[in-house]
């Protein structure tokens, strides 16, 4: 399979952020994050790890992107078909960008839009950001929900990619038992399947979570611990495995030796649930239709949180599938099904799905589970 895109798939990425500005008067974009960034260039690269370096790309309202970034990047950038790269020497304590890029801002001229709106950060030092807005005279002003409108629908070249990264980690889920048995640790099991994943074909796998006990687990964020897995106790794993810069975010339920009568209840009602959710996923619907759906089966209420969210170069973004978004969908997003139940206080299971939102029914992207939990 092909990695990256085409030229043109950027271009069309930059021309539909030219016609939105347009329409509110932005003379230019500045972006600050990785995955806005990525978004229009391509640019892929680990080294975000490191926070020493702030990174720039501004959309003019007319033209091509201009890249202003530390001269360390300058050979990657490079290969991307952005053309137009400007570089310092970073990090710069005195001077770390901000005059190149308050002068390029004033070549392009504003006014200036950032992305302002729920997850969205400024990925530089507010002082600097303030220095810049200083030196280049321009006004500066919210992107009115350009950038997240766009990636919210993916193109079909995302969405492939997404569901390859979901077919690797269904290979990963399957070879489970391979790890998993009475005895084993479970953050032994948490660093085996990480090995599964990119055995089966991840770039890195940036998200792991899970929990194991006879009656589910406590919440589905804590690092895994040292106790061994035993016999009549149900193993959750859920993954945000990532390829070629785009993620999966599903997971999976297994009993261990034998499931309890109350495990395969559950687990059933979970994948009813989930079932559910995936036929209110409708164009025109709205997350918090895709929500009440799913809480109608699972007795959830409006204090349970999320019910799923938006998927793509990131693990989560975008729309929240809770009583209070009332996002509509649109044909191409890509969004995660994930109810859960309480099966003893303070314990619980989940269970999540990844489908793409089309005319009609959606599109599964994860191969759904069964509606028998699984004995390993």
């Amino acid at each position: 399979m092909r990695r990256g895109f085409a030229p043109e798939e950027y271009q069309a990425r930059l021309r539909a952020a030219q016609s939105s500005m347009a329409e509110v008067g932005l003379g230019a974009l500045l972006l600050t994050t990785e995955p806005e960034i990525r978004y229009f260039t391509g640019f892929l690269t680990r080294f975000w790890e490191s926070p020493s370096r702030p990174w720039f790309l501004i959309l003019p309202a007319m033209g091509d992107p201009v890249a202003v970034i530390p001269a360390i990047g300058a050979p990657l950038m490079g290969r991307t078909w952005v053309r137009d790269i400007r570089t310092w020497a970073a990090p710069d304590p005195e001077d770390d960008g901000v005059s190149l890029l308050a002068d390029t801002l004033r070549e392009i001229g504003g006014p200036v839009g950032v992305p302002s709106g729920p997850e969205s950060h400024l990925r530089m030092p507010l002082a600097e950001f303030e220095r810049v807005k200083r030196a280049s005279a321009l006004v500066f002003r919210d992107d009115a929900g350009i950038v997240a409108g766009l990636r919210a629908v993916k193109s079909e070249a995302e969405i492939v990619k997404i569901a390859h990264s979901c077919a690797i980690a269904g290979r990963a889920f399957d070879r489970v038992g391979e790890i998993a048995q009475p005895g084993v640790p479970l953050s032994t099991v948490f660093r085996n399947f990480q090995r599964l994943l990119l055995e089966e074909g991840a770039d890195w796998v940036p998200y792991i979570a899970g929990g194991a006990g006879p009656m589910g687990y406590a919440d589905v964020i804590s690092p895994a611990g040292e106790a061994p897995l035993s016999a009549g106790e149900v193993l959750m794993l859920d993954t945000g495995a990532v390829w070629d810069g785009y993620f999966c975010d599903y997971d999976r339920n297994f009993a261990i030796g034998h499931a309890t009568a109350e495990q395969s209840a559950a687990h059933a009602r979970l994948i009813e649930a989930t079932e559910a959710g995936e036929e209110a996923a409708r164009v025109g619907a709205s997350a918090s239709d895709v929500w009440r759906a799913m809480a109608r089966i699972t007795g959830s209420a409006e204090t349970s949180g999320r019910l799923g969210h938006g998927l793509g170069m990131q693990l989560t973004e975008g729309l929240s599938l809770t009583l209070k978004d009332h996002s509509v969908l649109k044909p191409g997003m890509v969004i995660t099904l994930e109810p859960g139940l309480e099966l003893a206080s303070g314990m619980i299971m989940v269970h999540e799905e990844n489908i793409v939102i089309r005319e009609g029914r959606a599109q599964r992207l994860s191969r759904f589970a069964a509606a028998t939990l699984l004995v390993i």
